[in-house]
């Protein structure tokens, strides 16, 4: 019997899954959360086989979790779940030692088949992320968000920024709002520090 976890903040898709988990023969459903606050201490509880985790929650993150999962050095497998088939996002789960990294408009057939593949060692990745990441450029950042991100990596509020580009605040938010988008972020130091570790910012 493969014991499992699930973290999905959407609760009628949280009951939905586990329902179909519990239903699949060989699984267990130890317990789910809408959060990843209380997701995280009860994996730590429970010690599942499996924890199949959603990227957006709150409190604390799919990803988060996995960070933290991996740093604990818990026997944890992790099958990340989620609507973003961002390159940054995938890219981060990869560092984060996740054994498989699914769509939610996969099959269930195929998530419960990958739970069985990764509790046996397998790593699954969604075929889809997995083009993106050898088909995509290494820097999906057009010139003008560099430029608009360099200028945020100086410190400078937006109505700076604005001036220097000669670029109106609105003009200057939405770049950083596709930026954001892009990179898989929510805030200018999480964008900066993205930049900076693909080396497409300097320090």
């Amino acid at each position: 019997m493969i014991t499992l976890y699930l973290a999905e903040d959407q609760s009628m898709l949280n009951t939905a899954l586990s329902q179909l988990l519990a239903l699949a023969d060989g699984l267990k459903v130890l317990g789910t959360a809408v959060d990843g606050a209380t997701a995280w201490k009860q994996i730590q509880s429970f010690k599942p086989e499996v924890a199949i985790l959603d990227i957006e929650m709150p409190k604390a993150s799919g990803l988060d979790i996995a960070d933290w999962i991996q740093s604990e050095h818990l026997t944890t497998k992790v099958i990340i779940l989620t609507t973003f088939a961002q390159q940054a996002y995938f890219e981060r789960a990869v560092k984060a030692g996740i054994s498989g990294y699914l769509l939610k408009d996969s099959p269930s057939d195929a998530l419960i088949e990958t739970i069985h593949r990764v509790v046996q060692g397998a790593t699954v990745y969604d075929p889809e992320l997995v083009v993106n990441m050898f088909s995509a450029n290494s820097n999906p950042l057009t010139e003008r968000e560099l430029t608009v991100l360099r200028e945020v990596s100086q410190g400078l509020p937006t109505k700076q920024i604005s001036k220097a580009l000669f670029l109106s605040e609105g003009t200057v938010r939405n770049y950083l709002s596709s930026i954001f988008s892009k990179l898989g972020v929510h805030t200018r130091i999480e964008a900066i520090k993205v930049a900076r570790d693909n080396k497409w910012l300097s320090e």
